[in-house]
């Protein structure tokens, strides 16, 4: 593992049922809510979130002197666990958090006592080639994830040809813009409450251009991810999924049906982020989840 300094915070007792809170890809542990942490921690749960390498206050690493894959990602959730001496956690992942949560449950089950996947892909499903195919417009093959949502794609193909911004003012613009996309269509998008958010993220970000390793990272080990492994997760697990997601859309059901005696919650307006409307829910899902 490299030597990487990993920022994480913890609420709750220290005798309290763990929570390990895995954030997705090129994303801060703040995006956790602390309403949502809130009522976890209200629930008798530690709860731990942290930020991935190359986001937030973690250590940012030159890429070119030192690459890593997401392999490292992977372990850094191992060393998360063990800075906080914990042998095992319930883990929830959101997006590729929960593909990480479903990976370290597959690789190392004694440390995964539940896992919780939220607004996630299934471990080996070819997420990546999905998009990807979506964005450049090639058709998919049979057998495939189901594709983003039009809007999304329509976004990320806008996004990819135009110029970077210039100020803070323009990046914050940009950022809750993507949120806007991200939220989906089924609940009001709060844009006072995304520009708060966002500002946050940008001022506590050590570089905030960083995060885009983790672009690079999957493309320094394309085969990461294994195949056909789901089936040996022993965990008792929670795959969460909202009615509106814009981005891995009933992905949730593939992940629940190849992961023995796994559950399918959907949530009602949800897209693939954690509005407040749907903190009480999620909240009490997984307090439910991760008692006894």
């Amino acid at each position: 593992m490299q030597n990487v300094n990993i920022w994480s915070e913890e609420f709750g007792a220290e005798n309290d049922t763990p929570i390990l809170l895995i954030m997705g890809s090129m994303s801060q542990g703040v995006l956790w809510p602390d309403e949502f942490v809130g009522r976890l921690t209200a629930g008798g749960r530690r709860v731990i979130r942290y930020d991935h390498r190359d986001t937030g206050m973690s250590d940012t690493v030159d890429f070119e002197a030192h690459p890593y894959t997401w392999d490292d990602i992977k372990d850094d959730v191992y060393r998360v666990l063990d800075a906080h001496g914990l042998e095992s956690a319930h883990l929830v992942g959101h997006s590729a958090g929960g593909l990480l949560g479903q990976f370290v449950a597959v690789e190392r089950p004694e440390r995964v006592r539940s896992l919780t996947v939220i607004a996630s892909s299934p471990l080996g499903g070819g997420e990546g080639q999905v998009l990807m195919r979506a964005l450049l417009g090639q058709p998919q093959p049979e057998g495939s994830l189901p594709e983003p949502a039009p809007e999304f794609v329509d976004f990320y193909r806008a996004l990819m040809a135009a110029p970077p911004p210039q100020d803070r003012r323009a990046v914050i613009d940009g950022m809750i813009a993507e949120q806007r996309v991200l939220h989906g269509t089924g609940l009001p998008f709060d844009e006072d409450a995304a520009r708060r958010a966002q500002e946050r993220i940008f001022d506590r970000a050590r570089d905030l251009s960083a995060a885009a390793n983790h672009r690079l990272a999957a493309g320094g080990n394309p085969d990461f991810e294994p195949v056909g492994v789901l089936h040996q997760v022993k965990a008792p697990s929670l795959v969460i999924e909202g009615s509106h997601e814009p981005v891995k859309p009933g992905h949730g059901a593939v992940i629940a049906e190849q992961i023995p005696g796994a559950r399918l919650m959907i949530v009602a307006g949800m897209g693939h982020t954690l509005p407040p409307e749907t903190h009480e829910e999620l909240a009490a899902a997984v307090l439910a989840h991760t008692a006894g």
